[in-house]
């Protein structure tokens, strides 16, 4: 059986890769093309997730840019780029929820 997905482990060195050198990692999410400045990685439940910016997304007038959690089963073809980005100031670097587990982060 072919499975075109990259394997995790492959995806998370990738990303602990990026937080660490503050380098943006392209990549597709659930089909779309993303790029994202990975600032965390957590397991919750059993699951990995990045805790990234998406840049591709324009936030409202009213709003600032935030972190969105991306679980990395969905992501496929990251790359580091050779884009580095500045954390966010709002960022804290505890875990996202309550029991989670964070692994990596800036």
């Amino acid at each position: 059986m072919h499975n075109d997905q990259e394997p995790k482990a492959t995806v998370e060195r990738t990303l602990i890769e990026a937080i660490a050198s503050k380098q943006m990692v392209a990549g597709v999410y659930n089909g779309s093309a993303i790029l994202l400045a990975p600032h965390q990685l957590f397991a919750r439940h059993g699951d990995l997730f990045v805790l990234a910016l998406n840049t591709e997304r324009t936030p409202r007038e009213d709003s600032e840019r935030r972190l969105g959690q991306f679980k990395l089963a969905g992501l496929s073809e990251v790359a580091l780029t050779q884009e580095t980005f500045e954390p966010l100031e709002s960022f804290d670097p505890g875990p996202v929820r309550l029991g989670d587990e964070q692994l990596f982060s800036i």
